[in-house]
């Protein structure tokens, strides 16, 4: 039987309702919108996808009356919300943290300037890759932003270390014991150290770049990360940021590129261009 839309009556539904159902339905609203906001730029973005595609088709398939189809639909939703507090553990602590954590603006009488911590990673990350580059030794820096990589920090070793120059030089040291992998960035702390990274799926990279500036430019394709490299062949730098990289860096500008990227950018949710911001900063 078709649907029809009656508009009195559901204009009446509107006359009836009262101001405790608006406000319900705009908390509601909010919500989705907040918990849309912190997945889109996340890992788990595909996810999410596929699950709003699946919950579609039991749709479609109580339209259509498909039974055995929406059977089996209907069972896979109910394993399918268990896997998903499974899936993103991650993302749903890291959620729950960011909540106790926060708060309202007009009760923030401290002054606190949230970009002290991110100013001291700009320097000592600069500083190290200056030290690395001029020696030669290879180095992979991970800076972590919104998107968490738990998945990746768990493939090294935990150091929860405050993030110094003399550490990172240190950790990349070639006799070091954690210096093969990358370094993870993250809240204005070395999260992990001798962590392994995805590569790169991008088939029009050039064949000159080793596994080092693959695993770089590779983690920064399935997130908001920024990556710093330097080549232990050459001891030039570079710079990977949503799936761009960019290579032969001076430090100066190193420094200059990091802080557009994760301070005069990051309250933006635009994708930025790192060739454009390189080029900006050359000028």
């Amino acid at each position: 039987m078709p649907f029809h839309f009656n508009i009195p009556s559901g204009l009446t539904m509107l006359s009836t309702m009262r101001l405790a159902d608006y406000v319900d339905i705009i908390v509601v609203a909010y919500l989705i919108y907040k918990i849309a906001k912190f997945f889109k730029d996340t890992r788990a973005v595909q996810v999410l996808k596929g699950i709003v595609v699946l919950m579609v088709c039991v749709q479609l398939s109580e339209i259509f009356k498909l039974n055995t189809i929406n059977f089996i639909l209907q069972n896979t939703m109910q394993v399918g919300l268990l896997a998903v507090f499974i899936l993103f553990q991650p993302e749903i602590r890291s959620a729950l943290a960011r909540v106790g954590k926060s708060r309202l603006s007009f009760l923030n009488f401290d002054g606190d300037d949230r970009s002290d911590p991110v100013v001291n990673v700009i320097n000592a990350v600069t500083a190290s890759a200056k030290a690395l580059s001029e020696r030669k030794i290879g180095a992979l820096i991970v800076i972590e932003q919104a998107t968490k990589i738990m998945d990746i920090v768990r493939t090294g070793v935990s150091l929860d270390a405050q993030v110094s120059t003399e550490l990172l030089n240190n950790i990349f040291y070639p006799k070091a014991p954690l210096h093969d992998g990358a370094v993870i960035i993250g809240d204005g702390k070395i999260k992990a150290a001798s962590c392994f990274l995805p590569l790169s799926q991008n088939d029009s990279l050039e064949s000159e770049l080793g596994t080092r500036h693959r695993a770089g430019l590779g983690i920064t394709e399935g997130s908001d990360c920024i990556t710093v490299i330097v080549s232990e062949e050459t001891g030039k730098i570079s710079l990977a940021c949503n799936g761009g990289l960019t290579r032969n860096l001076s430090p100066a500008v190193l420094k200059e590129a990091l802080t557009k990227l994760l301070i005069k950018e990051e309250k933006t949710n635009k994708k930025v261009n790192l060739k454009k911001i390189v080029k900006k900063i050359k000028k």
